[in-house]
Parts: C-alpha cells; sequence; structure tokens
C-alpha cells in the first residue's frame, strides 16, 4: 500500500510497520516525533484529505516504518476522522500497535486498549505525560496494569523524552518474538455471548482484525462494518436477518456491550491507580481560572487577538510586505523580467514567467512572499496552542456559539485563521470532524472571511465609518443567515465534538519548531503547485482573450449593482488575489469614477465574491470539483444580489 511513496508492508525492504492509535491530545505526535526525528512526512491518506505523518525508525538491524494514525477514541467510530482512522489502522495490518493514552484520562481510554487486544493486535500501551498525574498526587502500578491486560506498558513523558528507549526495546521485542496467543480480555453475559458466536459462526471470509472484534461491532450496529461484511459475505442474506434480528433489541445490546467493556476497564485499573499521600489535589488553579466561564472568555479573547496579531498582523502583513515589495517586488522580479527582456526577447514566454502575472513573478511570489510566512507564523502559532493543551479548551468555549450555525468549537482556528489568509485556513479545515463540518467552513471561508491584504484595502477604502457599519453589519448577516441555511440543507451528520480535556503544560520549543518544520515541508510539496498552475492559467487567459470574454460577461451584474463598467475589471482581478479586486476599486475611487455610495456596494460585493485562484485550488484539492463548483457558483449571484439590495438600501439612505 501506498500513500506518496508513503506506507510499505513488511517483507518490502525489510521493513515493519508499527502504528500510533489514540485519542487527540494524548501527546501522539510528540512521541511519534521523538521516535522518528526528522525522517518523516505528512501525506494524504489515499481517498481521504485526512494527514498521515510517516517516518522512519531504526531499532539495530530492524527498519520499521511509524504511521501515525488520525486520533480516535474506540474502534467503535462516531465521526468521519475516527473512522477513516479505523480504516488505516484495518488497511495497515501494523506489525505492533502502540496505543497511548494519557495517564490523567488513562480510565477512560483503557477500554480501546481492550478492543485493539480482542481484535488481536499485538499492543503495547503507552501511558503519557506520567508526570501531570504525579502533580496531582497519585502513583500507577504499572506491572499490575500489564499482568491484568497481558501485554507490555511503557509510562513515558513524550515532550521529555522519557520513556522513549524503553519503547523502542519493547517494540523490537515485540517483533522479534513470536506473537503469543492473548487471553481474551472481554467476556460477556452468556446471551450476548451467545448473539456475538451466532453473528461469528456465519463470517466465512478473513478480515484485518479477529472475527471476535467483527462480530462485536457488527451487534453495535457499526454501519461501515455492516457494509463491509455484507459486500464479502456470501450469506449476507442471513447474516443481515440476523443483525436485524439483533437490532430489534440493539439499545439494550449496545449499552450492555459498552457497560460492559468500561467495567472491564475499571477493573483492570482496580488497586493500579494509588493516591499519594496529600494526593487527589484535582484541577490547578490555572486550570479552574480557564475553564471559569467569566475569566475563560477573557482569556478566549486574549488568546484569539495574539492570534491573530502573529499570524494575521506579524506574519501576513510585516513579514509579507518586507519579502513581497523589498525582496520580490524590489529585487527578484525586476532582475527576471530584465533577464527575459535581454536573453529571451519572447512575448509569450515574458508574459509565462515574469511581467506582471508570471510564474515566478506571481506565482512563485505568492507561494514564498505572501502565503509561505503566513503560514509559517500559523504553524508556529498552532504547534504552541497544540503542545500547551489550550487547543481543546479554546474550541469548547466556541463550541456553543458555533453549534447555532451547524459548527464545533474546533471551527474557531480555520475561520480566525481566514482573516490572515483564506487558502491556508480552507487545508486547516481538514481538521474538523465530519465532511458537512469541513465543507461548511469552506463556504464560510470562501463567501465572507476577508484575508488581511483584502481587509487592509477595504477598511482603508470605505469613506465614513457609517460605511464601515453597514459593511460589518451586511457581511456579518450574510455570512451567519446563509451558514444557518446552509446547516439544514448540506447533507451528513452533525459534529460530536468529543475532545479530551489534557494537562496544560509549557509547550517545549523543540516540538514545536520540530512539527512546524515537517508541516512546511508539507507545505512547499503540496501547495507551490497550485500557485505555478494558476499563473498559467492567468497567461492563457491573456493571450487567448478569454479575460475579454468574462469582462464583458461580468459587466452585465456590474451595472446592475450601480457601478460603472470598469467595475468588472476589478472583480475578475479579484478572483486571482483579493486585494487586487479590492485594490482595483481603489484606483477607480482615485480617479473619481465611483462616489461613496458605490464605494460601499462595491467593498460589499467584493467581500462576498468568489475566492481567489489559489483558495479555490485548495477548495478542489480539499472538497473535491463538484463541492468547488458549487460552492463557487452559489457565491457568484449571492455577492451580486446583495450588492443590488446594499445599493438600493444605500440610496434610500441618501449615502
Amino acid at each position: 500500500m501506498s500513500c506518496h511513496g508513503g506506507f510499505q508492508k513488511r517483507g518490502v525492504k525489510g521493513k515493519y510497520v508499527v502504528a500510533l492509535v489514540g485519542g487527540p491530545n494524548v501527546g501522539k505526535s510528540a512521541l511519534f516525533y521523538r521516535l522518528t526525528g526528522k525522517y518523516a512526512w505528512i501525506s494524504n491518506y489515499p481517498g481521504t484529505t485526512v494527514d498521515i505523518s510517516v517516518g522512519r525508525l531504526r531499532i539495530d538491524d530492524l527498519d520499521i516504518e511509524i504511521v501515525d494514525t488520525p486520533g480516535m477514541h474506540s474502534l467503535f467510530t462516531v465521526t468521519e476522522d475516527e473512522r477513516i482512522a479505523r480504516r488505516v489502522l484495518f488497511d495497515l495490518k501494523p506489525d505492533v500497535v502502540v496505543h497511548v493514552v494519557n495517564a490523567i484520562n488513562l480510565d477512560k481510554m483503557l477500554w480501546m486498549t481492550l478492543l485493539l487486544i480482542e481484535a488481536g493486535y499485538n499492543v503495547v500501551l503507552v501511558v503519557n505525560a506520567v508526570d501531570e498525574i504525579e502533580k496531582l498526587g497519585y502513583r500507577i502500578d504499572y506491572d499490575v496494569i500489564s499482568r491484568r491486560l497481558g501485554i507490555p506498558v511503557v509510562p513515558t513523558i513524550a515532550t521529555k523524552g522519557v520513556g522513549v528507549e524503553e519503547l523502542k526495546k519493547t517494540i523490537k521485542y515485540l517483533l522479534t518474538t513470536p506473537k503469543q496467543p492473548k487471553k481474551r480480555v472481554l467476556v460477556f453475559s452468556s446471551d450476548v455471548e451467545a448473539i456475538l458466536n451466532n453473528i461469528e459462526k456465519l463470517l466465512e471470509k478473513d478480515y484485518p482484525v479477529s472475527k471476535r472484534i467483527i462480530s462485536i461491532l457488527l451487534a453495535l450496529q457499526d454501519s461501515e462494518i455492516i457494509n463491509d461484511v455484507l459486500r464479502k459475505e456470501p450469506k449476507k442474506d442471513t447474516i443481515l436477518k440476523v443483525l436485524n434480528e439483533v437490532n430489534r433489541e440493539s439499545l439494550g445490546l449496545q449499552y450492555t456491550i459498552q457497560y460492559s467493556v468500561k467495567k472491564f476497564a475499571d477493573e483492570i485499573l482496580r488497586d493500579a491507580i494509588i493516591v499519594e499521600e496529600n494526593g487527589g489535589r484535582g484541577l490547578s488553579r490555572l486550570d479552574e481560572f480557564l475553564i471559569n466561564p467569566l475569566t475563560g472568555s477573557l482569556v478566549l479573547i486574549a488568546v484569539l487577538t495574539l492570534l491573530y496579531l502573529f499570524v494575521g498582523v506579524l506574519g501576513a502583513q510585516i513579514v509579507v510586505d518586507f519579502l513581497e515589495g523589498e525582496v520580490f517586488e524590489g529585487i527578484l522580479n525586476p532582475w527576471i523580467n530584465n533577464f527575459l527582456t535581454t536573453y529571451i526577447q519572447n512575448p509569450l514566454v515574458y508574459e509565462l514567467i515574469g511581467g506582471e502575472y508570471g510564474i515566478v513573478t506571481l506565482g512563485i511570489k505568492y507561494a514564498f512572499a505572501i502565503i509561505l510566512p503566513i503560514v509559517t507564523f500559523f504553524f508556529i502559532a498552532f504547534s504552541i496552542i497544540e503542545d500547551s493543551g489550550y487547543l481543546p479548551r479554546l474550541a469548547l468555549f466556541i463550541d456553543r456559539i458555533l453549534k447555532k450555525i451547524g459548527l464545533s468549537g474546533k471551527a474557531v482556528i480555520p475561520l480566525v485563521l481566514g482573516t490572515g489568509c483564506d487558502t491556508m485556513a480552507t487545508v486547516t479545515t481538514r481538521t474538523l470532524e465530519t465532511k458537512k463540518e469541513k465543507v461548511l467552513a469552506t463556504l464560510m471561508l470562501a463567501l465572507g472571511i476577508p484575508c488581511s491584504a483584502q481587509l487592509g484595502v477595504i477598511l482603508g477604502l470605505l469613506p465614513s465609518f457609517k460605511a464601515l457599519v453597514i459593511w460589518s453589519l451586511v457581511v456579518l448577516s450574510v455570512l451567519l443567515t446563509v451558514a444557518y441555511i446552509a446547516s439544514k440543507i448540506i447533507p451528513g451528520e452533525k459534529s460530536h465534538f468529543i475532545m479530551e480535556l489534557p494537562p496544560l503544560r509549557p509547550p517545549l520549543m523543540e516540538n514545536v519548531l520540530m512539527k512546524t518544520l515537517v508541516r512546511l515541508e508539507w507545505y512547499i510539496k503540496e501547495v507551490l503547485p497550485l500557485f505555478i498552475l494558476a499563473s498559467i492559467l492567468i497567461w492563457l487567459g491573456r493571450i487567448t482573450g478569454v479575460f475579454d470574454i468574462i469582462i464583458s460577461i461580468l459587466s452585465i451584474p456590474t451595472t446592475w449593482i450601480g457601478l460603472p463598467k470598469e467595475a468588472a475589471v476589478a472583480f475578475l482581478y479579484g478572483f486571482f488575489r483579493r486585494d487586487y479586486g479590492a485594490a482595483g476599486f481603489f484606483d477607480l475611487r482615485l480617479s473619481g469614477v465611483l462616489n461613496e455610495r458605490q464605494v460601499l456596494v462595491s467593498m460589499v460585493t467584493i467581500t462576498l465574491f468568489v475566492p481567489c485562484i489559489a483558495q479555490f485550488s485548495v477548495m478542489i484539492k480539499e472538497r473535491g470539483l463538484k463541492t468547488a463548483l458549487a460552492i463557487f457558483f452559489t457565491i457568484i449571484p449571492l455577492a451580486f444580489t446583495v450588492g443590488y439590495l446594499v445599493n438600493l438600501i444605500a440610496i434610500l439612505l441618501g449615502i
């Protein structure tokens, strides 16, 4: 199996496969980087937009690939990401599964360990962040847990590298020692066992996990597993009949199975977690401060403000202005243009490589002078928030508000990032739980979240404070209304917003820098070609005359909303870069073509107008061509309709 050069099964170049599994925020990524170091890369798993980190580990003479799977809480999946994570795990058929859990939430996470053992995997349990639970006054007897589970248990502090060498030794032992049959850890009541045995007897085909766990998932009415089994098995009618009979009692059966697994987990931990003297202090004062509705809200506002200032101002404005203005416009672009004029002397080649929209002067400039600084600052900020443990708390606070428009708290990250760069923000929507939520967030970013460059031009161009208030109210109202309506129309399940709260800790710069570098490597490989493609499309449009046709078409709705025909050019250029469109209106205003009312109408319309070509390209990559085109052709008439209404209202208000 391959994934952009990724996964290799044992026997191919002598590699073994070790999978890291576990819920979000348990330190899985930090452990991954400790094991693989710089020998890691990020890819999309085939057929999905979910990131899979892959790295190499050499232990003596063993060549191992480490795969960091997406976060999941159980083999019985709830969210889309969990389904994909399970698919990755099933497809990989790893030689060893490292289940990473957080020491503080060990009781909530151990039931997945039981399911992994029951599935037949060679499991090692990693109890991470043991220093945090020790600070709370608890001690864990890992030997007791290991004996009861029948698997190795390794305590770690991944952020500091504690326990990593012991984990490597354990992985080597499991890879080089014949696999021993594991005792059954899940034994249910006689009536439940009868149902499971009845289902298991009907399974004739081979599966990547034990038929026992397949039977449990079927009894739990896991739709994906049911569909897979019915596609494979010859006795599908009989299986379906049995499952339908089970389904009549499914609620009671599901409760019984899940309750039993939780009870088994509690029994495993009985007397294994010891309260030391003066122990059990509970939440820290800082944690209580962040969870409190009043003080937590103030911290949330401060964090979002700092995030915007760091990414949107320092990254998207100061650093971008320097690289774009001083480096590219001041040095590189003039040099490229002079070189082409002197040595090439071919107008077509000049326009393709240089000029105003060339591959180097526009595509490379966009990629390295505009987007790269923004994503670098964002990756740094995101890694700090991620490592500190604040990210799930930030999402928790905003969840109540965003739920009203069909999103969960996790959507706060791409929506805030959109005020810096909508292209990068669209990429980060892949962190959201469900396909519906990803599409909805992508729609909001494409519709009404102005990037920092466009926002700066808009704020400088609006003629009065009254115009600013009207612009803000109109854009925000349209954005929330469309999001609410879309949440009712777009098919799919709502996000369940399942998130463990990890302990708060100071982020280690080593981990932050490692994560940032790996993600930047991904950016250069994945996004740079999109900007080169955009430059080629612009070049083709100019030399073929397609631009002139599009401008003539755009001039019809442009005049309909009360703007002069010249404004059609600004709308077209707004597709290639959002602030180019706003800047085009700025030039029209300076030349006296637009009055104050037309400026207001144009700013509202260009804000709601189609995303730039780089963002549109990423939309196609992330959401697919069909969804991207649906969003694109929904936004165009919507933007001009709102512009028309704003023009009428402005006339009535005497603007």
